[in-house]
């Protein structure tokens, strides 16, 4: 039996030889779409903290539009 490391590079040697777009455009949306399905992220006791105080956040409407952000990004940049 093949190991996932030998599966993956025999995969990789195939797609690098593959020089049709549809196909490879096929492929990359096979792979997308089942690799969303199929993984399940395991979070942080950290990451699972830090989405609840954003729900908190968001009940207690704590929010900022993202032009006020990116308008915030800007000055903090040129301060630097």
């Amino acid at each position: 039996m093949a190991t996932v490391d030998k599966i993956r590079n025999g995969l990789i040697d195939k797609i690098q030889s593959i020089k049709n777009k549809d196909i490879l455009m096929a492929l990359d949306t096979l792979i997308a779409s089942k690799t969303s399905e199929l993984e399940t992220i395991k979070l942080t006791e950290d990451q699972k903290t830090m989405l609840k105080m954003s729900d908190a956040d968001i009940k207690n409407g704590k929010l900022i539009s993202q032009e006020a952000m990116d308008k915030r990004n800007l000055e903090w940049l040129n301060a630097v």
